[in-house]
């Protein structure tokens, strides 16, 4: 029985290895299966302005932002049309390994627990931190500490959960799937505080007079960086993204892809409407 049992152990062994095997071969060919079937699919969650968001264009629902503009060049380098499908944060990872999507850009952080799943690229943007609270409250809540026992809301699987997490251990942290449910929290007196990225409150403060930016914000590192998330062996894709990455840097292109985005945020769409 014993030698049976190790058998089929050592059996089950061969094949999980075969099948990731099989996988990482599988990814390595992604860019050539891309290239062949003329499109891009790329996972994005449109509540995140000024990166990715829905706003009228011509009358029209259309998700813009600076993610959309970077996933855009990275389809023009290869050459390909670009299919943005649309999902919440916390599924955008994961349809990688369903094969939904060929890539993530999604204000995705390329943390270490991620980089185990998936490959990221380079960095292409990096995150500034900030804290939401009402206008009223502004002198109220002016440190980390002023919100001890208070909630504060977070936008679910973002950097920024983590962060809130690690250094508001004193306060409860209420983590909300959309961004405007956050906001909105936080407008009708659910919750006092809202953490989120700098651009991201700034875009919310341009539409809502009774808010204001706290004078003090979480503690960031370069690991919080942006990236774009690919499946595990992804080698040659990744050398693509890069090669567009470094591209845009060099001619500061993604901060002005963030300043016209930025001036979209008037028509955005509320999808908490």
């Amino acid at each position: 029985m014993k030698v049976k049992k190790f058998i089929l152990g050592a059996l089950a062994l061969v094949s999980v290895c075969s099948l990731a095997a099989c996988g990482s071969s599988s990814n390595e060919n992604l860019q050539d299966k891309i290239e062949k079937k003329g499109k891009l699919v790329v996972a994005i969650s449109p509540d995140y302005a000024p990166f990715e968001f829905k706003a009228l264009i011509d009358g029209k629902d259309t998700i813009v932002g600076a993610d959309v503009e970077l996933a855009k060049a990275i389809a023009d380098e290869l050459d390909v049309k670009l299919e943005l499908s649309s999902m919440s944060f916390d599924n955008v990872l994961s349809s990688l390994q369903t094969g939904k999507a060929d890539m993530a850009i999604s204000g995705l952080s390329a943390t270490k627990e991620r980089k185990n799943a998936y490959d990221f690229s380079d960095a292409y943007y990096e995150t500034e931190n900030a804290v939401l609270v009402k206008a009223s409250d502004l002198d109220k809540y002016n440190s980390i500490d002023s919100l001890s026992g208070l909630k504060v809301a977070v936008q679910k699987g973002t950097i920024e959960e983590g962060l809130a997490k690690e250094q508001l251990k004193d306060s409860k942290i209420i983590s909300l799937t959309a961004m405007g449910e956050a906001i909105n929290e936080l407008k009708s007196g659910q919750v006092q505080a809202v953490d989120l990225e700098k651009p991201v409150a700034e875009g919310y403060l341009s539409q809502n007079s009774d808010l204001a930016l706290a004078n003090f914000a979480l503690k960031t590192s370069d690991g919080d960086a942006k990236a774009v998330a690919m499946p595990k062996g992804s080698g040659k894709l990744v050398k693509t993204v890069n090669k567009v990455i470094k591209k845009l840097a060099k001619e500061d292109k993604y901060k002005q892809f963030i300043s016209d985005a930025a001036q979209l945020t008037g028509d955005a769409v509320d999808e908490d409407e």
